[in-house]
Order: structure tokens, then sequence, then C-alpha cells
């Protein structure tokens, strides 16, 4: 499904300026994702970027597509696979990250299982393994949320991390996880 929440962009015009993007570099590296990957940094720039400084440090000049879209859901980047984002391109590896808004309920979309979450992922690299047959599939673990280790969301997020691990093993894809360097020693998420 296309755009289903309101964030500080137009979800429509970064989507035709993704297209545009691509079809005049050809990226090494393609970024897929939500806001954490959205307001990172690269291009297509539309808004204020939040970590230029580690983008420079990581990437340096590799031409990097940020497919990252504010509020995105899995369901979001089938949507935005089949139309277009990846096709005519040929980078040597695309980074993932999705996952996160669906543990959100909104009044345009109920929250997922851990189950469903995963089943959308895969379903998501299963299209990118498809068009992109020589890209190396990198799987990032969904970063803890909620500041307590057992709040229900955190609960959710790490049920579904259990999940994409074995999945990601199966399909012989790499997962990152680095939510663990994220929190303090007790399995707090600092707010920092």
């Amino acid at each position: 499904r296309e755009k289903l929440e309101n964030d500080s962009y137009d979800w429509h015009t970064r989507h035709a300026r993704v297209m545009e993007w691509k079809a005049r570099t050809q990226p090494e590296i393609v970024l897929i994702g939500d806001s954490i990957t959205h307001f990172w940094g690269g291009e297509p720039s539309d808004a204020p970027a939040r970590g230029p400084i580690a983008w420079r440090g990581l990437f340096g000049n590799t031409p990097v597509l940020n497919l990252g879209f504010g509020w995105d859901r899995t369901q979001n980047v089938l949507w935005r696979i089949e139309h277009g984002e990846l096709d005519g391109i040929k980078p040597r590896a695309v980074v993932i990250h999705i996952g996160t808004n669906n543990t959100s309920a909104t009044p345009n979309a109920r929250a997922n299982t851990a189950a469903e979450i995963v089943e959308g992922i895969a379903a998501a690299c299963t299209r990118i393994r498809e068009k992109l047959p020589d890209a190396r599939i990198i799987l990032m673990a969904i970063f803890p949320r909620e500041e307590k280790p057992d709040a229900p969301r955190r609960k959710l997020i790490n049920e579904t991390n259990r999940l994409l691990t074995a999945y990601a093993a199966d399909k012989q894809i790499t997962l990152l996880d680095i939510g663990p360097a994220l929190l303090a020693p007790d399995g707090t998420l600092p707010r920092a």
C-alpha cells in the first residue's frame, strides 16, 4: 500500500524524486527503510539530514540511494518496490531496516504481530532478491523502543527480532542487530 501516515514531508513527491534521482545515478548501495533511514542523510534529500557527518564517514563519495520514507511500514516498502524504486539499478548491496512502524496502531493501520511483521519483511526481501539478484541483502534488526525492557512494544520488537534471526539464517541473509549497543547494561533505553 502506498502512503498511510502524514509526516514532515510529501510522500508522493519523495517517491517521484527517488525515481528521478535513480534514473541519473547508478547507486552502489541502496538503503530501504522508514524515518530512521530517511532523515539520516543522502539522496534524494528533501529534509534536513540528522546524521550527515556519520553518513559521510560511512559512505564517503559512494553513490547511495536512500529509500527511507518516514512513517513507512513493510506494506509501504512493498508498494514502492512494485512501483519501480528498484527497477533499472544494479547495486552491490541493499540494506533494509523496516518494521518499527508496524508495531504502532494508528487510525490508518493496526499494529501487527511479530509474525506479521516478519512476513512483511520477508516479502520485501523476496522481491528485492527477484529484482536485484546480484545484490547482497543486509537486514537490520528492529531497534529497541520504549524505555523499559518489559514494555509491551519492546517485547513485540524482541519477538520480531528473534523470528527475523531465524528467517535470515534460513535464507542466507546477513542480519545485523545493533540494538543492544543502544541500551544501558540494565536493558533500559537511555533518552540520549
